[in-house]
């Protein structure tokens, strides 16, 4: 079959529903035929203007709200990257041919993001459907049943976006509190590591809470060694920022003592089966000794490090696997390896959220990975984190949080 050329321009003028396009600074960027019939007003009148000055709520009228809900809709858009469906909104609109009167309208609108290639949200589509003429009809045939059943669908659905909206601004204070917990919790970064290390953490875009993963940097004793550890804590919100800090300090003061990775999960795991919320975390440490050129490492139910090696070789540090901290039996000890490298390769530790995709097997985020590291591993760390972030987390972000660390040794 011949691909058929499509004019979407033409396509988007044609749609049968009120459609507009929104800037996130909510100036109308564009709008169809149907949105300037149904508006009233000619398209110069329109395109270029910020929407509230084009349509500011009833001057008349102290209860008019329909503007206040409308803001409030794209605002949490931009902010969450999430379509927002309104409930049936009553929003006066000024006559155009008899200015000062306005006229009683009711609409459904429907706000949707358009991401752009970094991820943020360039445009709102704005698509509303008049209701208003529903209503009257129904109120010219009376005040029986029907008339009282949809008067109260009405308000029930009026009530139910009220609730709504409190139950995403506790959510966001929520959000709010638990992000600046885990800041205060992961480890700053110190001037000596500045230029070996790189790190980043991305709450999963959307999500009205946060995840509970970590990553830690600790200078260990006896030569010139660091210690590098991420992990991840099944769960939401501030439980999980406050389970994924015990671990975290767990992990890092069994470091400094250690004879080595292994014996470090070994004892934060005895620790995990005390602590309400750790079920099924998983932590991966890594000791890298820049004296001796290697990297020792264990797994507790964690995604493999990666050691991208000067020529380009990708090496999966996968040798040393085992259950997540609390699944492992106290007598048998964790699995530890070792592997070399050459001055110039680079570590890279991450979370979940980095390689896994629903309805994709987690292979193929690791290729996906491996790719990114090779092409661009000449790039500092720095650079080079940032540039893995854009490859692989998809436009409109990450279902999961995101805490990456990148190591040039």
């Amino acid at each position: 079959m011949a691909e058929t050329s499509i004019d979407y321009a033409a396509v988007y003028q044609a749609l049968p529903g009120m459609v507009a396009l929104l800037t996130p600074e909510l100036v109308l960027a564009d709008v169809n035929e149907a949105f300037v019939r149904g508006s009233g007003r000619p398209r110069e009148a329109l395109v270029g203007r910020f929407v509230f000055d084009v349509f500011p709520d009833n001057p008349n009228d102290r209860e008019s709200r329909g503007a206040d809900s409308l803001r409030a809709s794209l605002h949490r858009v931009l902010a969450t990257g999430e379509r927002d469906t309104m409930a049936v909104q009553r929003y006066d609109v000024e006559s155009t041919e008899r200015p000062g009167e306005w006229e009683e309208r009711y609409w459904s609108p429907v706000n949707t993001p358009v991401f752009g290639p970094d991820g943020n949200v360039v445009l709102i589509v704005h698509r509303i459907e008049e209701v208003t003429e529903l209503l009257r009809v129904s109120d010219r045939a009376g005040t029986g049943p029907e008339r009282v059943r949809e008067a109260e669908l009405y308000a029930r659905a009026r009530e139910l976006q009220e609730l709504n909206n409190r139950l995403r601004q506790a959510h966001a204070r929520e959000r709010e509190v638990a992000l600046a917990l885990q800041e205060a919790m992961l480890p700053a970064r110190r001037p000596t590591l500045h230029e070996r290390v790189a790190v980043r953490y991305r709450p999963a875009m959307g999500a009205l809470t946060v995840c509970g993963d970590w990553y830690d940097l600790v200078d260990l004793v006896g030569g010139h060694r660091l210690g590098v550890s991420v992990g991840d804590v099944v769960g939401h919100g501030l439980a999980a920022a406050c389970v994924m800090g015990q671990l975290r300090s767990a992990l890092s003061a069994a470091s400094r003592v250690a004879d080595g990775p292994a014996q470090a999960l070994n004892v934060v795991g005895r620790y995990a089966h005390v602590v309400d919320g750790a079920e099924s975390a998983t932590a991966v440490t890594t000791f890298v000794d820049f004296d001796r050129n290697t990297v020792t490492y264990s797994s507790a139910g964690h995604p493999p490090p990666v050691l991208v090696h000067h020529d380009g070789r990708v090496e999966f540090l996968d040798r040393a696997t085992d259950p997540p901290l609390d699944a492992r039996p106290d007598p048998v000890p964790r699995p530890e390896a070792v592997t070399a490298f050459e001055p110039g390769a680079t570590l890279v530790l991450y979370t979940d959220g980095l390689v896994e995709r629903r309805r994709e097997d987690i292979d193929t985020g690791l290729t996906r990975l491996a790719d990114s590291l090779r092409r661009h591993r000449t790039r500092d760390p720095e650079a080079l984190a940032d540039i893995v972030l854009l490859e692989l987390l998809p436009p409109g972000g990450a279902t999961d949080d995101t805490a990456l660390v990148v190591v040039r040794l």
